[in-house]
C-alpha cells in the first residue's frame, strides 16, 4: 500500500511538471488568506494525445472554492477559444487555504475544501515552489 502511494505521488509530481507552458503552475494573490484548489487539467499535445498538468489557484475574491473554480474554467476557455490550447479538461483534486505573507516570504498551505475534499498540501507546496523558490513554504493539514 505504502508503494502504490508512493508511485501515485510520483505520477502526481510529474504531471506538476509537464509541458504545458500556456497554463501557468500558480496564480495566486500576492498576499493575504485565501482559498485555493489543487487542479488536474488535461490538454491535447499536437498528436491529439492528452497530457496531464497540476495547477494551483487561489484568490481572495472568490468566497467558495467553486468560485476559484469558475474562474479557472473561464481562463481555460479563453485559451481554448484564441487557440492557444486545442481543448481542454479539468479536475479540482481538492483544496484548502494559502496564507501568504510577501513581506516575510512565506506561505503556508492548509486546511480543506467542503466541496473538494482536502488537496495534497505537500504537492501542492511543490507546485507553489516552482514560482516562489525564495519563499519559506509550508503546510499543515490543520485548520479550516
Amino acid at each position: 500500500m505504502i508503494r502504490a502511494a508512493a508511485t501515485a505521488s510520483q505520477q502526481l509530481r510529474k504531471m506538476a511538471s509537464s509541458a504545458i507552458p500556456q497554463i501557468k503552475n500558480v496564480d495566486i494573490d500576492p498576499r493575504g488568506t485565501f482559498k485555493y484548489i489543487l487542479i488536474k487539467v488535461s490538454c491535447p499535445d499536437s498528436d491529439g494525445k492528452f497530457e496531464d498538468k497540476l495547477i494551483v489557484r487561489g484568490y481572495a475574491e472568490c468566497g467558495y472554492h467553486s468560485d476559484i473554480n469558475d474562474k479557472v474554467t473561464d481562463e481555460l476557455q479563453a485559451l481554448k477559444s484564441s487557440k492557444v490550447i486545442k481543448d481542454w479538461r479539468s479536475k479540482v483534486l481538492g483544496g484548502g487555504r494559502i496564507k501568504h505573507d510577501p513581506g516575510a516570504k512565506t506561505i503556508n498551505v492548509y486546511g480543506y475544501s467542503q466541496g473538494f475534499g482536502k488537496a495534497d498540501h505537500e504537492l501542492s507546496v511543490d507546485i507553489i515552489k516552482t514560482q516562489y523558490p525564495s519563499y519559506q513554504i509550508t503546510w499543515s493539514d490543520e485548520g479550516y
